[in-house]
């Protein structure tokens, strides 16, 4: 079936003047329509409302003005329960599992098999189990045990345990909402298989992502929402990437970007040998100040552990990391055993994961950002809340926070916004080294490229930054030197003159294949023969 024939057919979905006003308008006068079998992309800058539309069109939030029809019926659903239970669905970026729980028991929650002996809450561990299996073997769990607890998965596998809940009983409407900024490319595939078998029963799906080349792989049509109003919607074969980008953020955006002009000078933070385990294995590099030193390696390579063992998160056992006490001095080892003791040394990490680890989202702007510096907002150890705010305030202007005010929760501002809010946490206190991971991760292009421009102006004050990135031409953009982690090991370091992405990616690869040949060695003697 193709396009013209889903539009032929009457909308399975309708919205029209959709609206919705916090302490200011977010969205206002949304109209859309989908039709039964066919990806609708929505896509748009951070903050530009598609979360927004899409918690209403699943029943978490109610809008302010505008109606829709599902079915051709009146749809206003009081309820994410409610929608579901009219075969609309919604898999949100913030996971909705219980870590404590089984995959099993996560995946039928509400409706857990019971056996004969109903008045005693039995339940039917045998059917959970079957039941739970052939809802995984849907996204490509099947190696997994359902007795699993979820806490004890990766974050791309809890993503697709939350994907196989969604897709459990009748589901007219799915709404992906940044679906693979967690999955392995594997994954990523056998998603779009599930997709593709939606799309032949005649589900219809919105798909929320900043990754341009996805949208062209799953979608037929594009919605693309700016400031809060839905400002194109067409063919997705009608435009290109540089015409998407150029629609989500008012302008042109180049594949360039000038960081200013930096004066790269001695080594301010250096990492001698450090290792945990097999997960990182004595790993040394150095990071000037005034650099942007890229970390790059595929999945499971060590970058996230060579972050958490440098910042104390984790405890090394063996190497060290030094620090230069003051510009152009000779970097002294550091005693780190915990965050603390790196923060205290001028160390700063912006997690990978900042909604789990990196903000307090119901809190407010002004005490997310003070919480790196209690210290010049308290008085007598109390938080002075006129501090607090000047404090915050200061952030939010220096660094374009787009939101209401120092008052405002952080759980409601944009991804790319509560990026910038945990970035201003540390500006705040002045922290020499900066490491980021994956700083850009589920933030839209407009927003990467203040980020960016955010690292520049960090590294011409002269501060060392490390940037971990599963985006290869992100890290070969913004970089001056890339060092690359491969099964555990920094296999290689390339300066800007130096790199090209065969060479990158071959040095990715490189620790692999060197396990792969000790493994199938055959075995020596002493002297060396076989």
């Amino acid at each position: 079936m193709d396009l013209t024939a889903h539009e032929a057919q009457p909308a399975i979905l309708s919205v029209t003047g959709i609206g919705k006003t916090y302490v200011e308008p977010v969205l206002a006068n949304v109209d859309l329509d989908l039709h039964a079998g066919e990806v609708l992309a929505l896509t748009g800058e951070n903050g530009a409302g598609k979360s927004t539309l899409s918690k209403i069109i699943g029943g978490l939030v109610d809008p302010t003005t505008g109606t829709m029809r599902l079915g051709g019926s009146a749809y206003a659903p009081a309820s994410r329960s409610a929608a579901e239970a009219l075969g609309v669905r919604m898999v949100m970026q913030e996971l909705n599992l219980l870590p404590t729980l089984s995959v099993a028991e996560n995946l039928f929650l509400n409706h857990l098999p019971q056996s004969g002996l109903l008045r005693l809450g039995w339940i039917d561990r045998r059917k959970l189990r079957e039941n739970a299996r052939g809802a995984m073997a849907q996204v490509g769990l099947d190696a997994i045990d359902p007795d699993t607890l979820v806490g004890e998965l990766g974050i791309g596998h809890q993503q697709m345990v939350e994907i196989a809940r969604n897709l459990i009983g009748d589901c007219r409407v799915l709404i992906l909402d940044e679906p693979t900024a967690m999955l392995t490319s594997r994954e990523v595939d056998l998603l779009f298989e599930q997709i593709a078998r939606l799309k032949a029963r005649g589900v219809a799906l919105v798909y929320i992502s900043h990754r341009l080349e996805e949208l062209a792989r799953v979608a037929e049509r594009v919605a693309i929402l700016r400031d809060g109003k839905l400002v194109h919607v067409d063919r997705m074969a009608n435009l290109t990437s540089d015409q998407i980008v150029t629609l989500m953020v008012g302008r042109e955006i180049g594949e360039r970007i000038d960081l200013g002009v930096r004066n790269i000078g001695a080594p301010l933070l250096k990492v001698e040998g450090i290792g945990r385990g097999d997960v990182v294995r004595d790993v040394s590099f150095e990071v000037r100040a005034g650099e942007i030193f890229g970390v790059s390696g595929l999945i499971g390579a060590g970058r996230t552990e060579l972050m958490r063992l440098i910042y104390g998160a984790d405890v090394k056992d063996r190497g060290t990391v030094s620090l230069a006490p003051t510009p152009g001095a000779a970097p002294v080892p550091l005693r780190i055993a915990t965050p603390a003791d790196a923060v205290r040394a001028g160390i700063a990490l912006i997690t990978e994961d900042r909604k789990g680890e990196g903000l307090l989202l119901p809190l407010p702007i002004a005490a997310n950002v003070s919480l790196g510096n209690v210290g010049s907002v308290a008085r007598h150890g109390v938080v002075d809340a006129k501090r607090e705010n000047a404090l915050a305030m200061k952030q939010i202007q220096a660094m374009r926070i787009r939101s209401a005010g120092p008052a405002q929760p952080v759980g409601e501002l944009s991804g790319g916004n509560q990026q910038k809010v945990v970035i201003g946490r540390w500006l705040a206190r002045d922290c020499k080294v900066l490491l980021f991971d994956e700083p850009t991760r589920g933030i839209d292009v407009g927003a990467k490229f203040d980020i960016y421009g955010l690292m520049g102006a960090l590294a011409r004050e002269g501060r060392a930054l490390v940037v971990v990135s599963s985006d290869l031409r992100e890290l070969m953009l913004i970089c001056d030197r890339i060092g690359v982690m491969s099964a555990g090991r920094m296999t290689g370091i390339f300066s800007r003159d130096d790199w090209s992405q065969d060479a990158l990616l071959a040095a990715a690869f490189a620790g692999y294949r060197s396990r792969e040949a000790l493994l199938h060695a055959p075995e020596t003697n002493e002297a060396g023969s076989v």
